[in-house]
C-alpha cells in the first residue's frame, strides 16, 4: 500500500436486525376447579316395608315404601267380627261367595223377635237366637267384606251380641254386676282390638279362637240358660275372658312399647 493510494474505507459497521420473535399471545390461566371438602350428601335408602302381621308392629319408617301390601280395611272389618272357630268354620263352606250384610241384617230381626218373645213365659224361645245367628251369620264369615255398607256387618254383630248378653241375663235374673262386668271385659277387647289394628299391631291369631268368637260366648250363656245355670255361665265367662283379654293386651302393648313402635307413631302424629 504506497502513500498515493487512498486510504481504505472502514468497514462499515454492519447491525444485524434481530429475528423478529413471533408475537406471542398472552397466557390466560385457566381457574383449576378446587375439589369440595365438604361432605356429598348420600340418597337415602329406600325403606323395606314390612307388612303388618297379627302381633307384630309396623314401624313408621317402614310404612312409607311399601313393598308388599298392607292389610286393607276389609282385613279390619273381619277382624272387628270377632269370629270364632265355629264361624270360621261355617264360612269357608261358600267359599266367600255369599255377601255378609243382607244375613247380618236378617240375624238382627231375628234375634230381636226372639228375645222378645223370650222375655214373657216363652224362655225358652231366646235360647235359640245364637243358632238362628249362627247360621244366618256365620256363612258369610269368609267374605271379604268389600261391599259398600259391608262395613256395618261388625256393628250389627256387637248389637247383637251385646244385647242378646243383656235382655237375657236381665231376664233370668242375672244379677247387674255380672252383667255389666261381661259387657264391660267385651267392650274392653272389642276397643283393644279396633286401636290395634289402626297402628298396625294386630292380636295374635290365637285371641280369636280362644275368646270363643261372639257365636262361642252367646252359645255358651245359651247352653247353661236351659240348665239353669246362667249366673255361673256369666261369672265364669267373665273371669275367663278378663284374665284372657286384658293379660294378652298387657303383655302385647308392653312388649311393643319396649321396641319403640308406638313412641314413634305418637311422635309422628304430634308433629
Amino acid at each position: 500500500m504506497t502513500a498515493t493510494d487512498p486510504p481504505a474505507e472502514a468497514p462499515k459497521a454492519t447491525t444485524t436486525q434481530p429475528a423478529t420473535q413471533p408475537a406471542t399471545q398472552p397466557t390466560t390461566t385457566q381457574p383449576t376447579a378446587t375439589r369440595s371438602t365438604a361432605p356429598q350428601p348420600t340418597a337415602p335408602r329406600p325403606a323395606v316395608a314390612r307388612p303388618a302381621v297379627p302381633g307384630q308392629a309396623v314401624r313408621p319408617s317402614e310404612r312409607s315404601v311399601p313393598s308388599a301390601p298392607p292389610p286393607t280395611g276389609t282385613d279390619r272389618l273381619r277382624a272387628y267380627r270377632d269370629d270364632g272357630p265355629i264361624c270360621a268354620a261355617l264360612g269357608a263352606l261358600p267359599r266367600g261367595h255369599l255377601p255378609p250384610l243382607p244375613g247380618a241384617l236378617v240375624a238382627l230381626v231375628v234375634a230381636t223377635a226372639l228375645l222378645g218373645t223370650g222375655l214373657g213365659e216363652r224362655h225358652d224361645l231366646a235360647l235359640f237366637a245364637p243358632v238362628a245367628v249362627l247360621m244366618l251369620t256365620g256363612l258369610a264369615a269368609g267374605h271379604g267384606h268389600t261391599g259398600r255398607l259391608d262395613w256395618l256387618v261388625p256393628p250389627i254383630i256387637r248389637a247383637i251380641e251385646y244385647g242378646y248378653l243383656a235382655v237375657l241375663g236381665f231376664a233370668q235374673g242375672v244379677p247387674a254386676p255380672l252383667v255389666f262386668l261381661l259387657l264391660g271385659v267385651l267392650a274392653f277387647h272389642h276397643y283393644d282390638t279396633v286401636y290395634r289394628t289402626r297402628q298396625g299391631f294386630w292380636p295374635a291369631d290365637w285371641l280369636f279362637p280362644a275368646g270363643l268368637g261372639w257365636e262361642g260366648r252367646m252359645l255358651v250363656v245359651a247352653l247353661f240358660g236351659l240348665s239353669g245355670f246362667l249366673p255361673f255361665a256369666y261369672a265364669a265367662l267373665a273371669a275367663y275372658l278378663g284374665v284372657l283379654f286384658v293379660c294378652e293386651s298387657v303383655l302385647s302393648w308392653t312388649q311393643l312399647v319396649r321396641g319403640g313402635g308406638v313412641m314413634d307413631d305418637l311422635e309422628e302424629e304430634g308433629t
